[in-house]
């Protein structure tokens, strides 16, 4: 496993870039969790502030000490943290029937084995459309299929287990590349245009430092899908 990437560092705390793919917390048949991993980089043991799913890439709080991990835990749970999220979409989310640029999403979701109030806000900052031409081998035919997609800004009002990618599924807005709670018809046709990874990220995260509201910023993972395409493909693959 490569070097984490650290994008800030005071007394108490680390922000690094967590990429997709890497787990934050250990446990059995898990390879190379962050927590295992990151100690050894650094010379020292770290202390887990929040988590991200394995698949969701971002900006992640890891305290030095436990005093220090006591304070973020708390810290957190109050509006001096920000976080603010971007996905790719596909489709676009719907309020009451109707596709929205921007909105609430208040429901439920399951997590942890229980049925949990869960609230989102989002707001979609751009939309494309991806063509993906079939080619039939036997008679060279051809075919066009289209995937309308659109990047999304959303903030957390409850922190629950999946939880984005439960309720943008909910609005008819999947992510894409979500291989549990997203449109596998449409996943399928996607990997085809090189959207092969889980799109969503953690890309923005305001928070105190020495009294001051300071927020740090990363650009999106090279996983990202943001340009309009189209791709030619033998049909059945």
């Amino acid at each position: 496993m490569k070097d984490v990437s650290i994008i800030f560092e005071n007394d108490d705390i680390l922000l690094i870039n967590k990429e997709s793919g890497v787990s934050v917390q250990g446990g059995v048949g898990i390879a190379h969790p962050l927590d295992e991993e990151l100690p050894k980089q650094l010379g020292y043991k770290i202390h887990l502030v929040h988590r991200l799913d394995k698949e969701t890439a971002g900006i992640l709080i890891v305290a030095k000490n436990p005093a220090a991990a006591a304070k973020w835990t708390r810290l957190i749970q109050t509006d001096q943290v920000q976080k603010v999220y971007t996905a790719v979409c596909f489709g676009r989310p719907q309020l009451n029937g109707k596709a929205s640029l921007e909105g609430r999403l208040a429901g439920t979701v399951e997590a942890h084995g229980r049925t949990q109030d869960a609230e989102l806000f989002f707001k979609v900052t751009d939309s494309w459309k991806e063509k993906v031409v079939s080619v039939n081998g036997d008679t060279g035919e051809t075919s066009e299929k289209e995937i309308e997609l659109c990047k999304v800004l959303i903030t957390l009002g409850t922190g629950r287990m999946h939880q984005i990618r439960i309720q943008m599924a909910k609005a008819c807005a999947p992510l894409a590349g979500d291989d549990k709670h997203g449109n596998f018809k449409l996943n399928k046709l996607a990997r085809k245009v090189g959207i092969k990874k889980l799109q969503l990220a953690a890309t923005r995260l305001t928070i105190p430092v020495n009294g001051k509201a300071t927020t740090f910023e990363i650009p999106l993972p090279e996983h990202f899908k943001s340009n309009a395409q189209t791709v030619s493909v033998n049909q059945g693959l």
